[in-house]
């Protein structure tokens, strides 16, 4: 186990983040059994990978070795590579032209959204004496980057002329693959499919093709082609509530903190800031030492719970920046340095990404980004 830094023996903070490596382990391999051994996988590590930790995450799927990794940011896979990570990793967000140089002395593989972006890819690796590698990227309906699917022949005839970029793979990402209807995520496959006929129709061999992020990975498997993208599903959570987590992954956190302070407050006394709550009766509440300047979410005030000592207890009044109040009822017992859960398992009870996503009326995802490097990880599960 990897402990959180320590100041003068004693742990800097008492509220942390337990990343379960083995459990993310157990995803990739869940994900794998799933989509087959004909489809890879690539998992997605972007936004210090949803929060688990970029450099740990990349080590880990590194050591499994998954075909290839995927990030948003140049910098996120300068990273990676500077920390050891020699898997493939493909950056998929758009580039301007003077990282080009960085993106061919570190191995990555660029995404060319247009021919523009190809042509001064190709220069550059000319002037380098280098090859580059691209994945060409599609827009079949996202309106992001890309090239429209209507007019993608050109950047493929374009890709065909250069001799110093490999074009390993094309690829689209889905609007709506975590929907219940699937309507446009299946007109936004049929352009795709009708692109990468391109190849077919020149006898040439089709680059690695993928679509399928974690909803499609889910609920599309004819969008599985050569690679599937899981995102939120690697880290063991559905992209939606209307999508059926049908694959057996679990969430690999534990964000805990500790009680701080101890009080009774009386009937009709207002706790923390706008006074937005109140007992009704005499009660007892604990304080805990994180808020949202850790990125838990201002929108949890009086919505979400907590875990401790095996009970649920509803957070009161308002999320402060570095703290928040917590309900203990009238007879309920809690004592200074008492482990409470906010996110993750306490015994038998769990306190899962999608409740608090819920309370918050945001997405999973935006949940695990939010947790911010003020909070430590701990790391467990995995050599």
């Amino acid at each position: 186990m990897i402990h959180a830094p320590t100041i003068s023996g004693a742990t800097a903070r008492p509220t942390a983040l337990e990343v379960d490596l083995g459990q993310l382990a157990a995803n990739y391999a869940a994900i794998a059994a799933h989509v087959g051994p004909d489809v890879k996988v690539m998992p997605i590590l972007k936004a210090n990978a949803y929060g688990h930790g970029l450099v740990e995450v990349g080590r880990l799927l590194d050591g499994l070795g998954a075909p290839m990794v995927g990030v948003a940011y140049l910098e996120e896979g300068l990273r990676l590579r500077e920390e050891g990570v020699r898997s493939p990793i493909l950056v998929l967000g758009g580039i301007v032209g003077e990282q080009i140089p960085d993106f061919l002395d570190h191995d990555l593989t660029l995404t060319a959204s247009s021919i523009d972006k190809l042509r001064a890819i190709e220069d550059c690796a000319s002037v380098m004496g280098k090859r580059a590698k691209v994945h060409l990227k599609i827009d079949t309906g996202m309106e992001r980057i890309g090239v429209h699917w209507h007019g993608a022949e050109r950047l493929l005839e374009a890709s065909l002329a250069c001799t110093h970029v490999d074009v390993d793979g094309i690829f689209t990402h889905f609007a709506n693959a975590d929907e219940a209807d699937l309507s446009h995520a299946r007109l936004q496959l049929e352009r795709f499919e009708e692109v990468c006929r391109f190849y077919e129709r020149r006898s040439l061999p089709t680059p690695l093709r993928h679509a399928a992020n974690s909803g499609a990975t889910l609920q599309l498997p004819e969008s599985h082609l050569d690679l599937v993208r899981p995102g939120i599903l690697f880290y063991g959570a559905s992209p939606a509530p209307c999508v059926a987590k049908t694959i057996p992954v679990r969430g690999a956190l534990r964000w805990v903190t500790r009680v701080v302070y101890f009080k009774v407050v009386a009937a009709g006394s207002p706790v923390s800031y706008g006074s937005t709550w109140s007992p009704t009766t005499q009660t007892r509440v604990v304080t805990l030492p994180v808020g949202y300047g850790d990125g838990y979410p201002r929108a949890l005030s009086n919505r979400a719970e907590v875990l401790l000592r095996g009970a649920r207890h509803p957070v009161v009044g308002r999320v402060c920046m570095d703290q928040l109040m917590v309900d203990l009822g009238p007879a309920g017992t809690g004592y200074n340095g008492d482990e409470v859960v906010l996110l993750g398992r306490q015994g038998d009870l769990e306190i899962t990404v999608e409740e608090l996503a819920a309370w918050a009326g945001t997405i999973p995802h935006e949940i695990l980004v939010a947790i911010n490097t003020r909070v430590p990880r701990v790391y467990r599960g995995h050599e």
